[in-house]
Order: structure tokens, then C-alpha cells, then sequence
């Protein structure tokens, strides 16, 4: 028998299994879980853990240890996840129409900024600049993590208030929270040096890198709009049919933003909105948007496994009764408080703010925040920030998971929608 089946395996041969999987997991999952008040995200955890203690790898996957890894698989999984949210969003841009954008992105971030600071520097006792940098942090909605909550795909008529604004916060907010994680980088190098920041600061982390970010975002999903519908139909890449060019435009996008030192994360939210405007009725929308999902969402599993390893490695060791006293205040405190101040006088019913003030999940991008953010700011318990990060993140998907299937179900009827009228659909990754 020892000559047939072979125990245990090459790792090789391992991975192969694992990754089919995760791959059959992927598209499983959402069906089995549409109608429970569970999240993947969640599973996904679950699954990790497991693995994690039942069957550890050579390599313990706490984030401290591999900040440059951190960094870079989270910056390409929330770049694919930005050009997901932009290509879903029907609305037309304008300042009217996204008036519940505007204020979820001015006062309830700035808000959530300040009161995480203050927190950093009276509850954690953290020095400014790690304060500020926690601040920005825990400032952006996550766009990985929150598909249950964002509209649905090109023309699916998933378009509420809730849905269209905690969808276009989490596509602007990841690039405009980044000012306040290079404020706190450009502090905490004054502090050792002594340079000048300020002026620096405005005209090249605010003023620079967010125009610059918008405008090549912008230029590029307009070269992509035409290449893809609007050049003669024999070679126009709609014809193609194939959705992998949402992907190239993703990569591209970053890279240019990156060259010119500008925000990236802003650049593809950008580009992707400027090719959903290019041709809004088009079939191809749908199919670049449901390659870009598919692909976020192997993505998103890959690295909550190995959240949850991490978990059962020690990872929320470093935590104490500060650190879990802030992350309940962040959550249940400081986001709906924000919010709420942040949609006074907006136009929609009270169980409406309270959603949108409610699911400010924290995910994905705020761990590419903070690695990023540590691996260009020397000093500091960086264990201990990773662990009040990770209980936030872990707090933020069991929360927010658990409740999100039963309040969007109950906004669809207030609206008068059916939840289980598309049996068919395989629902939202998260």
C-alpha cells in the first residue's frame, strides 16, 4: 500500500491541493453562506486557524516578522479590490449625487483620525507620530472586506444610499487617509532631525500626490474606456471578451501613480470609475468586474488564512487591558459616533445613517497602512501595534460579519426589494 499512496506528501504536491481548495472555495462558499449571518472573511479566519495549529508551516506567519511581504501583498490585493468597487458603482459622479461620499470621506474621517489619535496618546500613551499613523490607520473602510455591504455588480440595480456609500468611501478613503500615515513619517523624522515638514507635507504628500494620483487615474481609465469600446469594433478589446484587462489597467494605473510619487490606491479607484464611464451599458463592464471579483477574492482568502495562523502564533500576545480597552472604543465608539456627526442633515432615514455609521469595517488596508507605515518609521513596540491592529480586524469581520447578512436583508425590504429574489447568484465574497 506504501507504494501506492505516499505519506506524507512532498510540500510541492501539498500546495497544489491546497490551492484547489481555496479555489473551490472561493466559488462554494458564498452560496453556501448567502442566507446565514456569517461573512467568508470569517470562514476564512476559521480555516486558518486550524490549519495553523493542527498543521503549522516552517514559516510562522506573524506580520512583524515580514513587514516587506505585509506591504506588498496587501498593496495588490486592495489595488484589485479598488478597481472591483469602481467598475460596480452605476451613479454618475457628481457633486450632488455623491453628497453621502463627501461626508463619509470629510468629517467622519477626519473625525475617526482625531479621536484614534487622541486615543493613541492618552490611552496607549504612544509618542504623536505612532499616534497620528494609528489614526490613519484605522481610519479607511476596507474595500476587500466589505462586498456585503457595497453595491452589486454594473446594472444590478444594488444602488441605496448604504450600498452606493460605504462602496465609494471605501474606494476614495484608502488614498486619502495616506497624507496622514506620511504626516506621521514626516514627524517622527523632524523629531530626529529637526528638518522643516510642514510646507514639504502640503504641496507634496496633500496637494501633489492626490492631484497627481486623481489625474493619471483618470488619463490612463480614459485611454483604457477608448481601447476597450470606442476604437473600430475589429480590434476595440471589448470584443475579446475577456475581463483579465481590468487587471492589466489596475497594474498600470499603480505603477504610473508610483512613479510620479503620487497615491496609487487613488489612481485605480480613479481609472476604474473613468472605464465604467467610458460605456455604462456595455455587457464587457460586467465580465471585467466579475474577473477583477474572482481574482480580489482567491486574493483575500490567501491572506486571511494566514491571518489566521498568525492568530494562534502569538500574534494578540503582546495585548493588554490599553490596547483592548482602545479597540472597543475604536469600534463601537469612535466610527458610529463619527459617522453620525458626519450625516447630520443628510437626507435618509435614521436605520440608513445608522448602517452607514455602523460598517466601518476595518480589514485588508489597513494592514498594508500600518506595514507600510513601520517599515519607514524606526522605534516603537511594533508587536504591540500589530496586535491592537489585529483585534480590531478580527473584532471588526467577527462584528460586522455576523450582523450584515440580517440589517442589509431588513434594508431590502424597507426598500422594497426581495433579498432571495436571484437564487442564482453566488452573492458577494465577503
Amino acid at each position: 500500500m506504501s507504494d501506492i499512496f505516499y505519506w506524507p506528501p512532498e510540500p510541492y504536491i501539498s500546495a497544489l491541493v491546497g490551492i484547489g481548495v481555496l479555489i473551490a472555495l472561493v466559488a462554494w462558499l458564498p452560496l453556501a453562506l448567502k442566507r446565514l449571518p456569517l461573512s467568508l472573511p470569517i470562514v476564512c479566519i476559521a480555516i486558518g486557524a486550524a490549519l495553523g495549529h493542527y498543521a503549522p508551516t516552517p514559516v510562522v506567519p506573524l506580520p512583524s516578522a515580514h513587514p516587506v511581504f505585509v506591504e506588498h501583498f496587501t498593496e495588490l490585493v486592495v489595488i484589485i479590490a479598488l478597481m472591483g468597487a469602481g467598475l460596480k458603482i452605476d451613479r454618475v459622479f457628481g457633486w450632488k449625487r455623491w453628497a453621502v461620499t463627501w461626508r463619509l470621506l470629510g468629517p467622519t474621517m477626519l473625525l475617526t483620525i482625531g479621536g484614534v489619535t487622541l486615543i493613541g496618546v492618552w490611552v496607549l500613551g504612544l509618542p504623536l507620530p505612532l499616534a497620528i499613523l494609528l489614526g490613519g490607520v484605522m481610519a479607511p473602510t476596507d474595500p476587500v472586506l466589505a462586498a456585503d455591504v457595497q453595491v452589486g455588480p454594473p446594472k444590478s440595480g444594488e444602488d441605496d444610499e448604504v450600498r452606493f456609500g460605504l462602496t465609494s468611501e471605501a474606494g476614495l478613503n484608502d488614498g486619502l487617509a495616506f497624507p496622514f500615515v506620511n504626516l506621521a513619517i514626516a514627524l517622527a523624522a523632524a523629531s530626529m532631525t529637526g528638518e522643516a515638514w510642514a510646507t514639504k507635507w502640503v504641496l507634496h504628500s496633500v496637494i501633489w500626490e492626490i492631484g497627481a494620483g486623481a489625474g493619471i487615474g483618470w488619463l490612463v481609465g480614459q485611454l483604457f474606456g477608448w481601447i476597450t469600446f470606442h476604437i473600430p469594433a475589429e480590434s476595440k478589446l471589448a470584443q475579446t471578451g475577456d475581463g483579465v484587462i481590468a487587471i492589466a489597467a489596475t497594474l498600470i494605473t499603480y505603477g504610473l501613480c508610483e512613479m510620479a510619487q503620487s497615491y496609487g490606491f487613488l489612481g485605480v479607484f480613479v481609472a476604474a470609475m473613468a472605464i465604467r464611464h467610458a460605456h455604462r451599458s456595455h455587457e464587457f463592464q460586467r465580465e471585467m468586474h466579475d474577473f477583477t471579483e474572482q481574482i480580489e477574492r482567491i486574493a483575500m482568502m490567501a491572506g486571511l488564512l494566514l491571518f489566521g495562523g498568525a492568530l494562534v502564533s502569538g500574534l494578540l500576545a503582546p495585548l493588554g487591558w490599553p490596547e483592548i480597552l482602545a479597540a472597543g472604543i475604536i469600534l463601537l465608539v469612535v466610527r458610529p459616533v463619527a459617522g453620525a456627526i458626519g450625516l447630520l442633515g443628510f437626507k435618509a432615514g435614521r436605520s440608513e445613517k445608522m448602517t452607514l455609521a455602523f460598517f466601518g469595517i476595518r480589514g485588508v488596508g489597513s494592514f498594508y497602512y500600518l506595514a507600510y507605515g513601520l517599515n519607514h518609521v524606526e522605534g516603537g513596540d511594533q508587536s504591540r501595534l500589530w496586535a491592537l491592529l489585529s483585534l480590531v480586524v478580527l473584532v471588526s469581520i467577527l462584528l460586522h460579519g455576523l450582523t450584515v447578512t440580517p440589517v442589509m436583508r431588513s434594508l431590502d425590504r424597507h426598500h422594497g426589494r426581495d433579498p432571495d429574489a436571484d437564487e442564482s447568484s453566488p452573492g458577494h465574497a465577503a
